[in-house]
């Protein structure tokens, strides 16, 4: 009982609140980080996903990708990213004229790219199998009405598929927030600070207090999805929505 007292102590000490390793500027860089990704991975993913699944085109792209996905663990990919980064962030020399494509190898853009390569996969995935499945019957109906097939696929793939493509999205956004603790090994900060320095200097009640806030995060995350899926997901299909869940995951 002594360490969970130690923990509420901690919670309720005003100086782990504030400041630049306070626990508000850590959420706010943890959910920065994680919003970004999650953009940047739903403009790279979903596009091509949604184009192939309409064509029927790229099911062994598909298996591809989400094995990949799988395989390569996301600590594996930012050690891979951090060497990379580091050299561009010392500049490229292109055609005689050096630019530093970003500021930092450290931190913030190798983790990007490890969090970037946990997100692509079940969204590019489930994408395309979503827009691939919808009924047939129902397409060709589209196409006997005159619809272009640009319209078939905004006015009725996009929409039927809508609860496995938010599925996916809520999936891989819970994912990410939970990994971006990995950011901290490269000198990122986000709430992973609060573990690594917490291992650092033996400080078990810092350790805890910051699982307990990655964890807390998470479930928010999820709670926002689940709460939004009322407007995402059209009127009609909005129930195909939990059953999608289990596709994505």
């Amino acid at each position: 009982m002594s360490f969970l007292g130690d923990v509420a102590s901690w919670f309720g000490t005003a100086a782990n609140w504030w400041g630049e390793s306070g626990i508000l500027n850590r959420v706010f860089e943890h959910v920065q980080l994680s919003a970004f990704t999650m953009a940047v991975a739903l403009a790279v993913a979903l596009p091509p996903a949604l184009a192939l699944g309409h064509r029927n085109r790229g099911g062994g792209l598909v298996v591809t990708v989400v094995n990949l996905g799988r395989a390569i663990p996301s600590f594996g990919i930012l050690a891979l990213a951090l060497p990379f980064t580091i050299e561009l962030a010392r500049g490229i020399d292109l055609f005689g004229w050096e630019f530093s494509p970003i500021s930092s190898g450290l931190g913030f853009w190798p983790t990007f790219v490890a969090l970037l390569a946990l997100a692509v996969p079940p969204i590019f995935a489930n994408g395309f199998t979503a827009v691939r499945d919808v009924d047939p019957g129902t397409v060709e109906a589209a196409r006997g009405m005159g619809l272009t097939e640009r319209q078939i696929l905004r006015s009725i793939e996009v929409p039927m598929a809508m609860p496995v493509v938010y599925a996916a999205m809520r999936v891989a956004s819970v994912q990410v927030v939970a990994t971006a603790t990995l950011g901290a090994l490269v000198a990122w900060g986000g709430l992973g600070r609060f573990i690594i320095d917490g291992f650092a200097q033996q400080d078990d009640v810092q350790v805890f207090a910051g699982a307990v806030l990655v964890a807390l995060l998470a479930v928010a995350t999820e709670a926002l999805f689940a709460f939004g899926e009322r407007w995402a997901i059209p009127r009609g299909i909005a129930g195909a929505g939990d059953r999608a869940a289990a596709t994505a995951g």
